[in-house]
């Protein structure tokens, strides 16, 4: 199968729309802000994104079976454009949740189906490589979002407009790929069944990388929500400067991903696992001690860097373990994403009690030792 560009440009660019779920880091402190939430209560705000990973990816990849990959794409399309457009007409608490609601629910049937998508229009030689190219649209779309609030505030004197961006650029989305032209996949017969999925678990390989992507999600949100509050608490920053430590993770994590993309070709991909997570472990070390702004940019952009290729080597390991499954898996994967609905509100419980971002910081640590287990149990297994 030869690339087509007009149908493939637009398969990769709603890869940009993927990316959109990361905005929840930066809106946790400006509905914080102006709304008045306690610490616990804004760490729930991640939740109404990312608990729709746990809830609805095995039955989006069953209904995807159904009504194909890009009715899919384009459902999601629709439930995201949706949720962006009501804190514009209703900007409230309780509106905001609903959009995130959305947002959660729209980007969990984005994931399961546009990556597919994208092999109805690539050839498999060059599968990877155009995979890897939306996973840089997406991170840069997530690094996008701090500059996009801020220019929201500078010409309509208000974050809430970002929404608005994000239902602009979403139409934009669902109009490209409606006027495109994409061959449709056979339509599969087997199917994956949610008993199949969630009974993988009783693989004790399976659980270690399952529960490492759900800890690898939960410490790529938790950074990307503490960022922020770290700078504003030791450094007095405002929220809307303070947010730009979000970008700095994601500018990190995308460069990061860009390097693993290379080494991961030319070392042992477990020996590469264990050496990211013990520099990302000292990352966070210097986090707890960080006197100014410039060692917290250090600390957040450090563990993005050497977290960045975390989740694509756990994933790959899954799929080693049981190639038998494959299907399975990848549809089951998916929701250990859901880490990143649980981790945050932990985080926001912890830091409470103590009565700094400390209590955020010793959550994610614990993630990390998680991590540093399951790299050197796979080592083990592969041995």
């Amino acid at each position: 199968m030869k690339i087509r560009k007009l149908n493939f440009v637009p398969v990769l660019a709603t890869f940009f729309v993927m990316g959109f779920c990361d905005v929840v880091g930066i809106a946790t402190s400006y509905l914080k802000q102006d709304f008045g939430l306690s610490e616990s209560l804004a760490g729930f705000i991640p939740s109404m994104v990312f608990i729709w990973f746990l809830v609805m990816s095995v039955p989006a990849a069953l209904m995807m079976n159904r009504l194909g990959r890009k009715t899919m794409v384009q459902l999601s399309n629709a439930i995201t454009f949706v949720g962006m457009l009501i804190p514009f007409f209703w900007y409230n608490f309780a509106a905001c949740m609903l959009a995130f609601v959305l947002l959660g629910i729209g980007n969990t049937i984005l994931q399961v189906s546009l990556n597919p998508l994208l092999t109805n229009v690539v050839s498999g030689e060059r599968l990877s490589s155009c995979l890897t190219g939306g996973q840089v649209i997406k991170a840069v779309s997530s690094f996008c979002a701090p500059f996009l609030a801020l220019a929201a505030v500078s010409a309509f004197g208000s974050w809430q407009y970002l929404f608005t961006i994000y239902a602009v650029i979403t139409l934009l989305s669902f109009l490209l790929l409606a006027g495109t032209d994409i061959p449709r996949e056979e339509a599969s017969k087997g199917g994956t069944s949610v008993r199949e999925a969630f009974g993988l678990l009783k693989d004790p390989a399976v659980l270690l990388f399952f529960l490492g992507i759900f800890f690898v999600v939960g410490v790529d949100v938790g950074t990307n929500t503490v960022s922020a509050k770290l700078l504003i608490e030791r450094c007095a920053m405002p929220v809307e400067k303070a947010s730009l430590g979000a970008s700095v993770y994601f500018i990190c994590r995308t460069a990061g991903a860009f390097l693993g993309t290379f080494l991961l070709a030319r070392m042992d991909d477990i020996k590469y696992l264990k050496i990211n997570i013990f520099a990302a472990i000292a990352a966070m070390g210097l986090l707890f001690f960080a006197p100014n702004a410039i060692t917290i940019y250090l600390g957040i952009g450090g563990i993005g860097f050497f977290c960045s290729s975390v989740f694509s080597v756990l994933f790959s390991q899954a799929l080693k373990a049981r190639p038998d499954k494959a299907n399975e898996i990848s549809g089951f994967m998916i929701t250990g994403v859901c880490g990143g609905a649980v981790i945050p509100p932990l985080m926001g419980v912890c830091a409470q009690w103590v009565g700094s971002q400390i209590g955020s910081l010793l959550v994610i640590t614990l993630c990390l030792g998680y991590l540093l287990f399951c790299a050197f149990a796979a080592g083990r297994k592969k041995a």
